[in-house]
């Protein structure tokens, strides 16, 4: 059976990071990949624009635009239903924000009424509310049923985890030396915001049933072709088990499973709490050093 991860939270006013939007010049190519060995599945196209879904109750997890450089276009988030988005939107406004696009019906794959707006270093979030719930497809325990997480790197880790608390509503979880943890549901983060020199996505993590279809999603990719970019481990804050892998278009992307879930009594733990003995990069230590192709990526992918 799945394992129940990222329940909603009255608390939040978003309940879900629902979908991420990537641009990439070989469009056809990505779908290939994504779908026959990433394991998505195809829920819409259209000439320069394709949906691809999990298992679960999104209309979709990706969506993958024709464009001429691999970058990230945007990240969404799904409101609770008693969220005011106008009053949301004020509110992220006042933190800074830049208006991308005002509240207004979506016309896109998926559809339902939302917001388009940009953080203090220009990556663009979205809000929707009321798009479509599919019934789940049958159950695979090799297959990402959803997001799990996005990470982006940060000139100022501490001054976007203050930002994603006072524009939109996100609780911080942990703080290691490198990065900050910030969730919007039960699970331990839906953002990790990395220390970096520059403004850019770190990779894109796809939630598994749990830990032995990780395992044999990793082991697909190593069947087409793929080098491990790091893993298998299990990371220190959020608990979860973890494996990346550079796509064929720059992306890092990582299957994941069993993150820790939490609530209003958890701890929030700082960088004392998350150290490791000299050689170990994770809470297993067997885990390798992450390979040069991979570092090299999670620096290179810019925001639209």
């Amino acid at each position: 059976m799945s394992d129940v991860t990222g329940a909603p939270d009255p608390a939040f006013p978003l309940t879900r990071l629902r979908s991420v939007d990537l641009e990439l010049a070989d469009l056809d190519g990505a779908v290939d990949f994504y779908t026959e060995v990433w394991g998505l599945t195809l829920a819409d196209r259209s000439a320069d624009r394709v949906w691809l879904r999990a298992t679960g109750d999104d209309p979709h997890v990706l969506a993958l635009h024709r464009g001429p450089q691999s970058r990230i276009r945007s990240m969404t988030f799904r409101a609770a239903d008693a969220t005011d988005l106008k009053a949301l939107l004020r509110r992220a406004r006042d933190a800074g924000a830049t208006l991308n696009a005002p509240v207004g019906d979506w016309d896109e794959h998926g559809a339902g009424r939302g917001f388009a707006l940009g953080d203090r270093a220009g990556r663009t979030i979205r809000v929707v509310q009321g798009d479509a719930r599919p019934s789940p497809l049958p159950f695979d325990p090799n297959r990402a049923e959803r997001l799990a997480h996005v990470n982006f790197n940060s000139d100022d880790t501490m001054r976007d985890v203050a930002w994603f608390q006072a524009a939109l509503g996100f609780d911080m979880t942990d703080r290691s030396k490198m990065m900050g943890f910030v969730r919007t549901n039960s699970d331990h983060h839906s953002i990790v915001i990395a220390d970096a020199p520059v403004n850019t996505l770190n990779h894109v993590a796809f939630n598994l049933p749990g830990w032995e279809g990780v395992m044999k999603a990793s082991g697909r990719m190593v069947d087409h072709g793929f080098t491990i970019g790091w893993g298998p481990g299990r990371h220190g804050p959020g608990d979860n088990v973890f494996t990346y892998f550079v796509d064929p278009h720059g992306f890092v992307v990582e299957h994941t499973a069993e993150v820790l879930q939490v609530d209003a009594r958890y701890r929030v733990g700082g960088p004392e709490d998350w150290t490791w003995p000299p050689g170990r990069v994770d809470q297993w230590g067997l885990c390798p050093p992450k390979t040069d192709e991979c570092k090299a990526a999670q620096l290179a992918i810019p925001f639209a």
